[in-house]
């Protein structure tokens, strides 16, 4: 049986409240199997939770750098208490959406670039003290987001010194930071912005990576492939901006697989593949 994950999807998102179970039903019917919900605060931890147990996926619970301007340090308390509570959850899979982000200017310099550093940490350690993978948010922040990964490895609550186990979501990266990653125990996610023929390096690496390195995403509703994007002069004429959903996910999968000149069947089985050895929890929850 071949099926698709989408390994990053935000089914909570307000674009989605209309129609959230239909557009999963749509998922399901583009043989897209299997959602993973990140979190992105303390808000909607409850959210993702029950789009997961409703729609047959998983989630992972965070705080996204985008929203450490507005998080307490409280919330890194509920974080812990809320993997500390359903740790036998099997739908709950990793510590995610963390990270940095180094694209929006408020957030380069003081004093949100070092909250933005402590948050990260900080979750790191947690998502060691609780033994679970990490889903890293990476956007102009490879080498530090690399840093810290090095600096916190530790060791695991087994005694044991592994490697990290997660995704880099939305990697656009370096061949180099890429292989840094992947030499962490990383996959690389990759998604829509692969299917826009301008983005040379992002497509070379694309087809040029290890295919056990690669796990597919949408990033839904955002990160929309070039079929569903509308330029800014369309814009401007009235037409709006399309939104992504999980659906899309094996179109944006066949034309990665056309990149590495292989089947879409082959590059389904791989990622899925890829996908469990991220996130372990993962194999218990898929068709068999």
């Amino acid at each position: 049986m071949t099926f698709w994950i989408d390994t990053h999807c935000h089914l909570d998102a307000v674009e989605f409240e209309p129609d959230a179970q239909a557009v999963r039903a749509r998922a399901t019917v583009n043989d897209v199997a299997h959602c993973v919900l990140p979190a992105v605060a303390v808000a909607n931890f409850d959210a993702v939770r029950r789009l997961a147990h409703e729609g047959g996926d998983s989630y992972a619970l965070g705080i996204h750098p985008l929203y450490v301007a507005s998080a307490q340090e409280a919330d890194l308390a509920m974080l812990d208490a809320h993997l500390l509570r359903y740790r036998d959850d099997p739908r709950l899979v990793a510590v995610g959406e963390i990270g940095l982000d180094f694209f929006v200017p408020a957030l380069c310099v003081s004093p949100l670039r070092e909250r933005q550093e402590y948050f990260y940490r900080e979750q790191l350690r947690i998502a060691r003290r609780h033994d679970l993978p990490v889903i890293l948010h990476v956007r102009r922040s490879a080498d530090r987001l690399l840093k810290g990964l090095r600096d916190m490895g530790g060791k695991d609550i087994s005694g044991a010194d592994p490697k990290w186990r997660g995704i880099a979501h939305a990697f656009n990266g370096s061949a180099q930071q890429a292989k840094a990653f992947i030499a962490l125990g990383f996959k690389l996610g990759f998604g829509g912005a692969l299917t826009y023929e301008r983005a040379l390096q992002l497509r070379r690496l694309a087809s040029s990576l290890p295919l056990d390195a690669i796990v597919l995403e949408t990033d839904a509703p955002d990160m929309p492939p070039h079929w569903l994007y509308k330029t800014a002069e369309q814009r401007a004429a009235g037409a709006a901006q399309a939104r992504n959903e999980p659906g899309e996910l094996p179109r944006i999968g066949a034309e990665l697989a056309s990149l590495r000149g292989i089947t879409p069947d082959a590059l389904a089985v791989a990622t899925t593949r890829n996908a469990i050895a991220a996130l372990p929890r993962l194999r218990t929850l898929l068709p068999t």
